[in-house]
């Protein structure tokens, strides 16, 4: 079965967003792996406030990966992306058990935790930013639940910033 993988910005204090939803602290000035990460992956998943983020940023979907928008508000989404308004955990798991290769979890906090309470997230991939927010958006949102994971790899960059590769702990 395809792995998904939650590849995420975060400060050091543990938030994704600023207080008033703000990114511009994230490093944008090497690739860090990303290109990389595109390769091993085919599909994307937004949550509907992640997918109104990339548009506003003028981002445009990678043609050579699907990427469905998971909203119950929407009615339409733009070229590119496939809307999925059924139960998210359902349709996840359903797209998850389709062949292909990894998905990344794109965001955001409150999709995310949602994915993690239902055990459906295989992977993190942390990109640790040395900066303190101080407040603002949770990494992770509405998870109640214990999930535990393994440290597989750290990967340090001379800018500060240092990802994190945590697979899930697998349940004995």
């Amino acid at each position: 079965m395809r792995r998904i993988i939650l590849n995420v910005a975060v400060s050091i204090d543990g938030f994704i967003e600023g207080p008033a939803g703000e990114i511009d602290w994230c490093f944008i000035d090497q690739d860090y792996g990303m290109s990389a990460f595109f390769e091993r992956i085919d599909t994307v998943l937004y949550g509907r406030k992640s997918y109104e983020l990339m548009l506003a940023m003028g981002e445009k979907p990678n043609p050579a990966h699907k990427h469905y928008v998971f909203s119950q508000t929407l009615k339409t989404v733009s070229e590119g992306f496939t809307l999925k308004n059924g139960a998210a955990v359902d349709e996840v798991t359903q797209i998850k058990k389709t062949a292909g290769r990894d998905i990344w979890l794109f965001g955001g906090a409150r999709f995310a935790g949602a994915m993690i309470q239902a055990g459906l997230v295989d992977s993190l991939l942390l990109s640790v930013h040395p900066v303190v927010l101080g407040a603002g958006k949770p990494l992770f949102e509405g998870v109640e639940q214990r999930s535990e994971f393994v440290l597989n790899d750290v990967k340090p960059y001379d800018s500060g910033l240092v990802q994190l590769f945590y697979d899930l702990k697998p349940v004995s």
